[in-house]
């Protein structure tokens, strides 16, 4: 008995053969293609010419020379490069933990469905949107020795004479720019962490309550285990912001006094276009990708350790 099969059916089967039963693997390739275009022109063809670029001697303006691994090999010699890899690790150390705190006890503020709440939110969370260079700049003002707003309200209070010159000190700068950073950011960490918060079940809560848990207990035995993946989360972005930190000092400081508040992106920022050596500059740049990606992967890999 012979079977008929029509057009449809053939069309099916042959389809089902080339491996799609909708588009040709073709259609597929040509999709994709743009996407690929657009990476390899804008991501991979930048990238390899920035590593060509740190093996040679080259200026941002005038001829230039292969040099091989010399950028590398002299780069820890620079006494320069050294203090501002350990003054911006010391930045990093500084402001992480307090960012990580205060966003944690704002988050725990307005996560709870009380009158206020969402202006609240939207105050703490407005100086991360304005952002860290018109902040920086008003800071600048409100830093000024005896005109700033800083001056004027310590002096009222009787704690200087509101003549602080806040930004040509070493220690002073880097004690006010951290305070700042933190007052800055840390609506960023307070969104994200009470976004996980609301996350959890209010049952939860409830039955620890009924056990008679403690405010504190119940943060630290529910909410604290919960959302760890969260604050995992919001300490690698505070670290990796930090280590990558030039904004606020080039505004406020601009490294100084001499090279005391110099950070890492600031040393590459002066190789390159102060100095004029853009060689040395992508050496330098390449360095700090090197431990920023060491950072991040050990955070990655202490978080795989807890949750195991």
């Amino acid at each position: 008995m012979t079977t008929t099969v029509s057009p449809l059916e053939r069309e099916y089967a042959s389809r089902k053969r080339r491996g799609s039963l909708i588009h040709p693997p073709r259609t597929g390739m040509m999709l994709v293609l743009p996407a690929l275009l657009f990476v390899m022109v804008f991501v991979v063809a930048p990238l390899v010419l920035a590593v060509y670029i740190s093996l040679t001697n080259w200026p941002l303006i005038g001829t230039y020379r292969f040099i091989g691994l010399a950028n590398y090999l002299t780069l820890f010699q620079d006494p320069a490069f050294v203090q501002s890899i350990l003054y911006t690790l010391l930045y990093t150390v500084i402001v992480t933990v307090p960012i990580l705190v205060l966003g944690y006890l704002l988050a725990v503020l307005v996560r709870a469905k009380r009158r206020g709440a969402t202006l609240l939110r939207t105050i703490f969370f407005l100086p991360y949107v304005v952002g860290l260079t018109t902040l920086s700049f008003i800071l600048v003002l409100e830093a000024q020795p005896s005109s700033g707003l800083i001056n004027v309200l310590l002096k009222l209070l009787n704690i200087s004479d509101g003549s602080t010159a806040w930004l040509v000190n070493g220690p002073l700068a880097t004690g006010l720019i951290c305070v700042f950073i933190v007052w800055a950011v840390s609506g960023l960490t307070m969104v994200l962490i009470m976004s996980a918060m609301q996350g959890v079940p209010d049952e939860v809560y409830e039955a620890a309550s009924l056990e008679g848990a403690s405010w504190w207990q119940q943060e630290r035995l529910i909410t604290i285990p919960i959302i760890r993946n969260t604050i995992a989360l919001s300490v690698i972005i505070s670290v990796v912001g930090s280590l990558l930190a030039f904004t606020q000092f080039y505004i406020l400081t601009r490294g100084g006094p001499g090279t005391e508040t110099q950070t890492v992106v600031g040393y590459i920022y002066n190789r390159a276009f102060v100095q004029l050596q853009l060689g040395a500059a992508t050496a330098g740049a390449f360095a700090l990708i090197i431990v920023v990606a060491l950072v991040t992967a050990f955070q990655f890999w202490a978080l795989r350790e807890k949750n195991s």
